[in-house]
């Protein structure tokens, strides 16, 4: 006799974010064993079954009630409009506490994006790593410190508790689960029908903008424009100190103040900002884009380039050049 399909239910809390919303039911719900059967059986609720308005311009139906998260396998909590500046928040009205109260002992507990604070909320991130959007990362840390922030991932599996990061992120933490649960041949077929990667290399880290600091009177700013303009070959302490017109000490400790880094960290992450940028925006092999950055060697770069965003040279330039401008790149 065939097993009953692992029942996912999502809670969707008002001012749910529709994108977000749809993911579990569509990764998920294109599951399917050998036989065609269904892997997965999702369905959604509401704290009290009735309908719930969306972050957009319409409101959905729900067929089900808090009383389904009791026959989860795994719960999946969407975000939803939450004003996260609103220090005031009750992240854990008593009805969704109530609902949560209901999940059965064993039974996985997912966020996607800012969905993290409801959990985080209800103690069961204490203790535990966990993810957020990266936007949003310094104020949930502020506001849950007995949480581990990690905001550079894509997501966090503990086991039990799972967590995404922002928008997207949601699924890649649900292919993950498929892969998880079936292996990579069902989640590999899930994710040509989606038409997604399955399993997207990197994490948050290169997708957040990192401006060049202005500070209004900062006394290295002139030495840091100039040293924008010769990143493409060695720059050592002691000629940024002379051409600031100071001595190494006093322009290091200048520098940590003004920029809240030292001058090698500095360098090194402008040369990583000049070569994403070389890599969306050229067809420059990567030899020629490690020597343009200042990297000298294309393993050098390949090393800075994990370090900091977590993914290689060329992993970094399909995921960010349009389809039409991916043409042949010499490796």
């Amino acid at each position: 006799m065939a097993s009953s399909p692992h029942r996912v239910v999502v809670l969707a809390l008002e001012g749910v974010y529709p994108f977000e919303l749809s993911i579990p039911v569509r990764i998920f719900g294109t599951a399917e064993a050998p036989d065609g059967s269904p892997l997965y059986e999702v369905i959604t609720c509401s704290v009290d079954g009735a309908p719930v308005r969306t972050s957009a311009d319409f409101t959905i139906n729900v067929e089900h009630g808090a009383e389904a998260i009791a026959t989860a396998d795994t719960l999946v909590i969407p975000p939803f409009e939450c004003g996260i500046g609103d220090e005031e928040r009750d992240w854990l009205p008593a009805p969704v506490a109530a609902a949560l109260a209901g999940l059965r002992p064993g039974a996985r507990t997912v966020s996607i994006c800012t969905a993290s604070y409801v959990l985080a909320a209800a103690g069961l991130l204490d203790g535990r790593p966990a993810t957020t959007h990266w936007n949003e990362a310094p104020h949930f840390q502020r506001a849950f410190p007995q949480v581990k922030v990690d905001a550079g991932v894509l997501f966090i599996d503990d086991g039990d508790v799972l967590t995404a990061a922002g928008v997207a992120a949601g699924v890649d933490l649900c292919m993950h689960l498929l892969r998880r649960d079936h292996g990579s041949e069902v989640a590999n077929r899930v994710a040509r029908l989606c038409v997604v990667p399955p399993w997207r290399e990197g994490g948050q880290a290169q997708y957040i903008e990192r401006p060049l600091p202005e500070p209004a009177a900062a006394t290295t700013t002139a030495t840091r424009a100039w040293a924008l303009g010769e990143l493409q070959r060695p720059i050592a302490l002691g000629e940024l100190a002379a051409h600031a017109r100071m001595s190494v000490r006093t322009f290091t400790r200048r520098f940590r103040e003004e920029v809240g880094m030292t001058p090698g960290q500095w360098l090194t992450q402008q040369r990583v900002e000049r070569a994403r940028r070389l890599l969306e925006t050229t067809d420059l092999g990567v030899d020629r884009v490690a020597d343009e950055s200042g990297f000298g060697t294309a393993a050098s770069m390949r090393q800075h380039l994990v370090a900091a965003i977590g993914v290689s040279p060329m992993a970094y330039r399909q995921t960010f050049r349009a389809a039409g401008d991916r043409t042949a790149v010499a490796r």
